[in-house]
């Protein structure tokens, strides 16, 4: 099968509801563009009924590609397992829960080609969350950029588009896939960002705990911050 222009992925735990709306929102905002496309969903052991949900969607989805954990084994080896199965030369995440809109993915196409960069990171405007939920995020943000040495604005935006032949680069081990960006510019490569919609949730509620992810978060940046420290640098020629 010929590989397509983009690969849009997501990770799906237990958001039965969302998976049609999301899917149809996809096909509007990329049928009648110019890129080919495929979905490449990872259902991360879903106890409700998402993953016949899926499976019932390739009838009227044929793009559509799903994956399958046997046990819940979190956001970070959905994504990686997407990333890695992705076909095509760029690759898109979302996340299932609606609240990021996938009319931003044109406009993010756009944005990578136009500024010859390799990634492209969303930055969410008009956040709809809680009051408590935007300030532990920009916390985070300020706490990941000083351990770190980077300026991403919203690294937890799930919106993000690269080059695969970037994403290749790059082994992700638990909670890893927040410092993508950071990842991806140890390896060389050039990211930028951009402003994306931002949704209420519509349907459950948020599957991954804020609490887990902000202690977690800590030993990941320390964890970032050594391997920046000890990445290659070198330029070579041969004569």
């Amino acid at each position: 099968m010929a590989s397509p222009d983009l690969s849009v992925v997501f990770p799906v735990y237990n958001e039965e509801e969302n998976i049609p709306i999301l899917l149809d929102e996809i096909a509007k905002a990329l049928d009648k563009s110019p890129w080919s496309y495929e979905v490449v969903a990872v259902d991360d052991g879903s106890t409700d009924c998402s993953l016949e949900v899926l499976q019932e969607s390739k009838a009227k989805h044929p793009g559509l590609r799903v994956l399958t954990f046997t046990k819940n084994s979190g956001q970070t080896a959905a994504l990686d397992a997407a990333w890695r199965a992705a076909r095509g030369t760029y690759v898109v995440s979302l996340d299932a829960d609606l609240q990021n809109d996938p009319a931003d993915i044109p406009a993010m196409m756009r944005k990578i080609e136009e500024s010859a960069a390799d990634m492209v990171i969303g930055v969410r405007v008009n956040r709809h969350d809680t009051w408590s939920r935007k300030m532990q995020s920009k916390i985070g943000n300020g706490v990941r950029n000083w351990i770190t040495n980077d300026h991403i604005t919203d690294t937890g935006c799930s919106l993000k588009l690269i080059k695969r032949e970037a994403i290749d680069r790059v082994r992700l081990h638990t909670g890893m896939h927040r410092f993508l960006p950071t990842l991806v510019r140890m390896q060389g490569y050039k990211v930028v960002e951009m402003p994306v919609n931002h949704r209420a949730r519509q349907f459950g509620v948020s599957k991954y705990g804020a609490m887990n992810r902000a202690f977690r978060g800590l030993a990941d940046c320390m964890a970032v911050r050594w391997m920046s420290k000890r990445v290659l640098r070198y330029e070579v020629r041969e004569e």
